[in-house]
């Protein structure tokens, strides 16, 4: 007993828009960022770090110094999602910290690094 073989399928070539950073749909009008503005990210604020070792850690104790990579009075990291987007200085503001930022990542930067 044989199998007839199938007929050809008819074979075409997908079409894809353009999918590059100026592509803002089909009419070439700007992203609506109405559709993000609800999506929550993490801001975080980076003063320094610090290594050190499980024992050195399990000896802090209230009152212990630990000693950070940056200079007092250098700009603090403003990261979001774990990427640094800004860099600013402390400020009070009735009785609350604050951050006056002093310099912001360029979009081009950004996109670097979020990739």
């Amino acid at each position: 007993m044989s199998i007839p073989d199938p007929k050809p399928a008819k074979v075409a070539r997908a079409q894809f828009n353009d999918l590059g950073p100026n592509a803002g749909g089909a009419t070439g009008q700007e992203m609506n960022l109405n559709l993000i503005l609800d999506v929550a990210v993490t801001l975080a604020l980076e003063v320094g770090r610090a290594r050190m070792s499980v024992r050195d850690l399990l000896q802090l104790a209230p009152g212990a110094i630990v000693e950070l990579d940056r200079l007092a009075g250098e700009p603090l990291d403003v990261l979001v999602n774990g990427v640094r987007i800004a860099r600013g200085e402390v400020v009070v503001v009735d009785d609350k910290f604050g951050i006056r930022l002093t310099d912001v990542v360029s979009a081009t930067e950004r996109m670097e690094h979020a990739q």
